[in-house]
């Protein structure tokens, strides 16, 4: 195992010891939804797996890991959020997040297509299947609450920052929950010659969530 490896599973390690107290003093509740959704304009899923720990604001390192202030398409305080959210993850959200970093931060993979190119490969490397848990329309809605997402949410979103355009990505865990900032793992597409990166966007309008499954 390379140095580098080794603290990722240290620091891992430390996250889930810290979540699994919070989890024993009451913290960190957990549910087996019936139902992903019960608004009255929402589209209602049946679950078929009992999805365990609601989101919940991550712990903070005190500071970054020294490897995870090398990249360019990760800005070092938003680390112990990508970090927080595989320790916390369901187990196959976490295969799907741990695949999407490696080709993002040390694959640096670029793949043909766009972001839903990516993201499927990115789960397929993975092994992982998805759900549709919750599906709207972009124009005319209806959008999910920020309750209703969890790490490793495959999101179809409007991009408020680039001209309220269609864009997908991956839902690593909020920044700023109140106005809706989330930190996504997003591909711009091989046209531009960059690898994924890690990206803060307003997640106002969320009309699609596909969500891991083993």
């Amino acid at each position: 195992m390379t140095p580098r490896y080794t603290a990722v599973v240290v620091q891992l390690q430390s996250l889930l010891t810290l979540s699994l107290t919070l989890a024993a003093v009451g913290a960190l509740p957990t549910v087996a939804n019936a139902a992903i959704f019960t608004s009255a304009n929402a589209t209602i899923v049946p679950a078929n797996t009992a999805y365990a720990n609601p989101p919940v604001a991550f712990p903070q390192l005190a500071s970054p890991p020294a490897f995870m202030q090398s990249y360019d398409n990760l800005k070092p305080e938003h680390a112990s959020v990508v970090l927080a959210s595989e320790a916390m993850a369901t187990p196959a959200a976490q295969q799907v997040l741990r695949q999407v970093r490696v080709m993002a931060l040390d694959q640096r993979t670029i793949l043909p297509g766009g972001c839903w190119d990516y993201l499927n490969a990115a789960f397929q490397r993975a092994g992982i299947s998805r759900d549709t848990v919750f599906e709207g329309t972009y124009r005319a809605g209806p959008y999910a609450d920020s309750e209703s997402l969890r790490s490793g949410d495959w999101l179809y979103y409007i991009n408020h920052g680039y001209n309220d355009i269609e864009h997908s990505g991956l839902f690593i865990g909020w920044v700023d929950k109140p106005s809706r900032q989330a930190l996504i793992l997003s591909y711009a597409g091989e046209s531009r010659h960059e690898p994924a990166r890690y990206k803060v966007y307003d997640l106002s309008h969320v009309y699609q969530i596909m969500r891991p499954t083993a």
